[in-house]
Order: C-alpha cells, then structure tokens, then sequence
C-alpha cells in the first residue's frame, strides 16, 4: 500500500500534523519506534500514578486567544484545562524577593511597575514586542528584524535596573537562556501566550496523545510503533519509502519528520539531491541545553495545591546558567510546577522540579544505556536532586518531608527516549547572529520531505504547533490561517 503522507516520529509536532492532514482527507501513516507514542509530551507511571515528561502549562488557549483557535480545530479545547492564577500565574523568586508576572498585558505592566515604577515605559516596550510576535507572519520582515536582534542584549539596553532584567527573564527556563545566542523573537513569543493567560491540563500529556490519535485513526489515518526507520529511499531526486528497522518498507508520496534534523538526513544514504556542504551543515547543528527534572509522589493532606508556577534562583543574574559554576554542578535556578488535584482536592499529590543541566554535566555517562547506568550516575543524580531541593525549599517550606517518593531523569534520559542529540531540551539552538544556519524551514532540498517540531522555527508547546501548521500548509498549499477555520 502507498501513502499519500508518511510521518516519522510520533512527538506533538508530528501528531498535529497527523490530525491536519488525515483530517483533510490525506491517507496518512505515522511511524514511531517507542512502544508508546507522544515524544516529549508523553506521561510515564509508577506505582499508579502518571507523570509529565515535558509538558507543564500552556498558554493562550482563553476564547479568542492565541492557541485557542488551534487546539478547537484539532480537538484539544475539549480536555480538563485549568486557568492559572491571573494575579501571579509565575512568580519569580530572585535575592529572596518574590515578584508575580500577571495575567493580560495591562496588568502584566501594572504589576510589574509597581515594584519598578521608573520601568513602566521600558515594560510597555516589551508589551509591544510580545503583542507583536503573535501577530507576524514568521516569514515577514518584521519577524526577521526580531529574530536578528539578541533578546538579552534587547533588554539590557531597554532596562536600568538588572533587577527588573532578571525578573522578565525568571521564568523562561522553557527557552535556553543564552546571552550569546538567543533570538528577541524566540524569547518574546515563548512569551507573549503566556501572558495572555496560562492554563495546566487537569490530567497528563497522555490524554493530549491519545486525543490526537483517536483523531487520525477516525479520519483514516494509522500509527504505528515499535517502527523504528533506518532508511529513507530516494529514487530521481525524491524520497519514495521509509525501510525500517524490522524489515517493513512503507511507501509514501509524501514525507514528514518530526525527528532532529541531523538523524533525518543520515537516514538517506545515496543521495543525488543532498551536497555535502548540507550535510556537513545538518551534522554540525548545536542544540540547546538538556534538563534534570525530578518528579516528586506527595503524601496526601500534607502540601496545599498553588495555582501558579515557582522559579526560584540562587544568584541574582538568572543568565548564568552556562557559567563555570554551572559545569561545576551548581543549581542556578528551580522552575516548580505542581499538578492539579484530579479529585478536587485542595492538596496536590505531585511536584516537578527542573532545573537547565548542559550536556557536559553527564557527559561522563554517556556511552551509557537506559536501566544500565553505574552507581556513581545514581549517586550524582541523588546528589543533584538534593540540590534541587534545598533551593526549592527556600520558596515551598517542609517540601522534602511531604515527598513520599521521588523519581529524576537527565539529559541521558531524553537522549534514549526520544533520540535527541545530547538530550536536547528545546531541539536545535536558534542563535541571531547566523540566523540563516540555525532557524531552518519545513522544506527540504528533496521536494517531497519535510521537516516538523521544535527543531524548525519554534520550540515549546505553541511553538511545535504553530510550525506543524507551518509544515501542513506546505503541503495542502494553503494559508495555516485557512487550514483552522
């Protein structure tokens, strides 16, 4: 049987285009090696409970917002979402001074100026600049303008008071924060949705996964896993099969992956198509840094549910993260979600603490496999979590007596899960100053292949969704805007 579309990996990018284009009446295959589909955004259980890999809040999904629009078209406004707290749905913890970023961008302002009156003008300046990523076609120059410009040297310029820099900055641990590197428009748009009001789903990424699944199969669709490609096939200049590893052979019209860039294109091994100055490039890419993320199992009745997320740091410059010290094992800063009691309780049962981690903390591990580590991985994993813990108890007192069990995971983890180069947290890293080489587009020197997911454009939940639309379109030969109608 040939496919219309074969899409390779099963991550959140993959799946929306599996729903846009199964639902558009496209004969769609999904590949996927795991056992279980959803990539980053799946949800893993022990000992009866389920836990977030990669997905905590998301913003923008209120009536005529950013989001809202797109998760309507493919099914998700349907799920348990829970609306953050609008006064405070981050507060930001820096010198032991906490300060709240607020719901909607008046507020957001209002909020912030009270504690840096002297900034109000330099904040409706940012104001401007998140309205303004939401509205840019990314392919305009105006987004280009944004993309060029360094969003830490945009603020340092715009602001007085470092202070206030770091505050705006605290609670972008779901973007790398680089100084040398990070585009204003990556930082503005991992942004501007939130602020427009931030939501956590009142369940696990799972119920995200297997929404979009029932989708694709009801529109005609298959997935299947434990179809782990190998090989893509090019025959006069386009891709005609995906082989796998177990020795099936799918063929396709059209090819989508939702894998990382330099994985893709090792799979096409004769090419008359691929240069090699492209393929240097692909193999050479740099990606952002990984995550230590410890899930936490809460005894019941013993710490009340906060509707809002805590970031908390332990020096005043949150910019610091790929500092000496930071290679030495320091926890510069704690991001801490809590999940949303399912039985309407006003006690949470689970907390995740994440904190960035760059690949050269476990480097030492590397040649390491799954359930296969040594001693000295777990004893500096246990190590690593205590120090999570100390600075998360700075902000959420008695936090480590009403943990009942605890489960971490490392750059090592997202590596052999979702074979990310270097457990890459955010995909490929996006830098202003040689923005041709590292944003790339959906399209492929092969005309017929594709490319979805945080790696292209945009990273991060909208981000992923917004660029699978991007990818759709290109291949209905529509606007995206016509596609979510």
């Amino acid at each position: 049987m040939k496919y219309d579309v074969i899409i390779i990996g099963s991550g959140f990018g993959g799946l929306v285009c599996g729903h846009i284009l199964s639902k558009q009446g496209k004969n769609v295959l999904l590949l996927e090696r795991q056992a279980q589909p959803g990539g980053c955004i799946q949800s893993y259980r022990r000992d009866g409970m389920a836990f977030d890999t990669g997905l905590h809040y998301v913003g923008g999904l209120a009536e005529g917002q950013t989001m809202h629009r797109l998760f309507d078209a493919i099914g998700l406004m349907q799920l348990p979402w829970h609306r953050l707290d609008p006064k405070g749905f981050d507060l930001v913890t820096i010198g032991g001074d906490t300060f709240a970023l607020a719901e909607g961008y008046d507020a957001f302002v209002d909020t912030l100026a009270a504690s840096f009156p002297q900034e109000r003008e330099a904040l409706r300046k940012v104001i401007d600049v998140l309205r303004l990523t939401q509205e840019l076609d990314l392919g305009s120059a105006d987004a280009n303008a944004l993309q060029t410009a360094g969003a830490y040297e945009w603020l340092t310029t715009n602001f007085h008071d470092p202070l206030l820099v770091n505050v705006l900055s605290g609670n972008a641990l779901k973007m790398e924060l680089r100084r040398e590197s990070l585009p204003l428009f990556t930082f503005a748009h991992g942004q501007s949705s939130y602020v427009q009001s931030s939501w956590r789903l009142q369940g696990d990424g799972n119920m995200i996964v297997r929404s979009l699944i029932d989708d694709i199969t009801r529109y005609g669709g298959t997935v299947r896993c434990r179809a782990e490609v190998e090989e893509l096939i090019e025959h006069d200049g386009r891709i005609v099969a995906a082989r796998c590893r177990n020795g099936e052979t799918y063929e396709g019209d059209l090819f989508i992956s939702d894998v990382h860039p330099t994985l893709t294109f090792s799979w096409i091994r004769q090419s008359e198509v691929l240069k090699k100055m492209f393929r240097r490039r692909m193999a050479s890419l740099e990606n952002t840094f990984g995550m230590f993320t410890a899930s936490l199992t809460i005894k019941e009745g013993t710490l009340p549910y906060f509707n809002h997320n805590k970031f908390v740091y332990s020096r005043p410059n949150v910019w610091t993260f790929y500092d000496e010290r930071d290679q030495k094992g320091d926890i510069g800063g704690v991001m801490i979600s809590c999940r949303v009691p399912e039985d309407g309780s006003n006690y949470t049962r689970q907390i995740d603490l994440m904190t960035p981690m760059p690949w050269d903390q476990c480097k030492t591990w590397e040649d390491s496999h799954l359930f296969r580590r040594s001693h000295a991985y777990n004893t500096w994993k246990e190590d690593t979590y205590a120090r999570c813990m100390a600075l998360a108890e700075t902000v959420v007192p008695g936090l480590g007596a009403a943990v009942e069990q605890h489960y971490t995971s490392t750059p090592l983890t997202y590596r052999d899960y979702t074979l990310t180069p270097f457990g890459s947290a955010y995909g490929v890293r996006k830098d202003y100053r040689n923005l041709m080489m590292t944003m790339l587009s959906p399209r492929t020197p092969l005309p017929n292949l594709l490319l979805t997911g945080q790696n292209v454009i945009l990273h991060g939940l909208e981000g992923v969704a917004m660029t699978a639309l991007h990818t759709s379109a290109a291949i209905l030969g529509k606007d995206f805007n016509d596609i979510i109608k």
